[in-house]
């Protein structure tokens, strides 16, 4: 998969809500009412990823999660990348 120009990085952003460009990756954090809820989610990004052949990285710090993306086996970001992103997003 070809990772993507910085126009479609920015484009793709626009289309992405919560998302933000860091060090050539996507991330976004969420904070979640409790620690519980916050496995919860992560479980139910890791159900998305695992469907998707395509993994985050994940950080937990009590009620926040972070998720980061990129194509490490492309070298940056890819389409694959965004689609994550907004199938993740949709989970609130």
């Amino acid at each position: 998969m070809d990772t993507l120009t910085t126009e479609q990085i920015s484009a793709e952003l626009a289309a992405t809500p919560g998302w933000e460009l860091a060090d050539g990756q996507i991330t976004r954090t969420v904070t979640r009412k409790d620690f519980r809820d916050a496995l919860l989610y992560v479980n139910a990004a890791g159900y998305l990823a695992e469907r998707a052949n395509h993994h985050p990285d994940i950080a937990i710090a009590w009620n926040k999660v972070t998720l980061t993306l990129v194509s490490h086996s492309a070298g940056g970001l890819t389409a694959r990348d965004f689609a994550l992103a907004r199938q993740v997003s949709d989970l609130g």
